[in-house]
């Protein structure tokens, strides 16, 4: 499990977090993998008490269930909640792209164009990470720009649900977004063309939402 390592002793709810969730969100930890606070804690090199804060987070976000006295454990992959995840994130990637379009700046389009070429060479390469890290990328520049925290911590939140499908869809053998999608949207931002740049984020939205089927 390369993603469950000893931890700084900083932040050590968020770091424990953080670890857990990317194992989750990587397959490292598979759907119906019962998880112990306890052996992950001596994974970590943290005491009970973060990985048992983390856990909390977890099953709140949908990543992990538990019955009380009984266990904790992975949730499996379910086609319906991947797909309102991702009519919920796509919704709030919508709004900050609407927001964002008019406060960015020359230096953040090249960001974003730098994030899409990193994005089609790990996508060709077959690099399911690094493409997931560049896809991330490309789209923070409008959640920065925007500065809707609301919509930040609502896309945080819900962004490891529909991971988890693209990883597997991708190690499967299928596709990762487009670059030419995102080749769309960066010349929309660059020509400050609000409309145009929602009606491509909705569409890059709407394959995930189709992915789950």
């Amino acid at each position: 499990m390369e993603a469950i390592r000893p931890v700084p002793r900083t932040l050590l709810r968020d770091r424990a977090y953080e670890a857990i969730r990317d194992a989750i969100v990587a397959g490292e930890i598979e759907p119906g993998a019962v998880v112990r606070d306890a052996e992950l804690a001596e994974r970590l090199g943290l005491s009970r008490a973060p990985v048992r804060d983390a856990f909390s987070r977890l099953v709140d976000e949908g990543l992990l269930e538990s019955k009380p006295q009984s266990y904790t454990r992975v949730t499996p992959l379910v086609a319906s909640e991947v797909r309102d995840a991702a009519t919920v994130v796509g919704a709030m990637h919508e709004l900050v792209t609407r927001v964002g379009v008019p406060r960015l700046f020359a230096a953040d389009a090249e960001a974003m164009r730098a994030a899409n070429e990193r994005f089609a060479a790990a996508v060709s390469a077959g690099d399911v990470d690094a493409a997931l890290r560049a896809d991330d990328e490309v789209h923070d520049v409008l959640v920065r720009a925007s500065g809707n925290r609301a919509a930040a911590a609502t896309i945080a939140r819900y962004t490891p649900l529909i991971r988890r499908l693209e990883r597997r869809r991708f190690g499967e053998g299928g596709s990762c977004r487009s670059a030419g999608l995102h080749e769309r949207l960066i010349e929309a931002c660059t020509a400050g063309d609000v409309d145009e740049a929602v009606r491509v984020t909705a569409e890059i939205w709407r394959g995930l939402e189709e992915l789950a089927d």
